[in-house]
């Protein structure tokens, strides 16, 4: 799937420096977050996983633009792909930068949940 697609039916929401852009693609939808995902801002990212996890949805969250994330921003992960999992769906998370990859590898949600270097690859995936 192309990624220049996703310039259509885009939703923003932003919250100070945060922000999170869903964007239906044919039969999954990527989440794009920018900016920090910590107490503050996590409560809008489980907002929008609640929002598309309808049963059997497939979602992509796109990291590139995540420059920092905590634990609050990983127990929604946690909870979105438990979710969607048990829901007949599933989650996938691309692209994080380097930074929060690592903290995603230390705590062990790559064991969990699905991560791939590139959005294009979880796309296809």
């Amino acid at each position: 799937m192309s990624e220049e697609r996703m310039a259509s039916s885009e939703r923003a929401r932003q919250v100070d420096q945060f922000s999170i852009v869903s964007t239906p693609l044919d039969d999954v939808t990527v989440l794009t977050l920018a900016g920090e995902i910590d107490l503050d801002t996590s409560v809008h990212v489980r907002q929008a996983l609640q929002t598309v996890g309808a049963p059997g949805a497939r979602v992509v969250v796109d990291l590139r633009r995540v420059t920092f994330i905590d634990s609050s921003g990983i127990n929604v992960f946690i909870a979105g792909h438990r979710a969607l999992t048990e829901a007949g769906g599933r989650l996938r998370l691309a692209g994080p930068a380097e930074s929060v990859a690592r903290t995603l590898e230390i705590v062990g949600i790559d064991t969990l949940v699905d991560i791939f270097p590139t959005l294009g690859e979880a796309l296809d995936s």
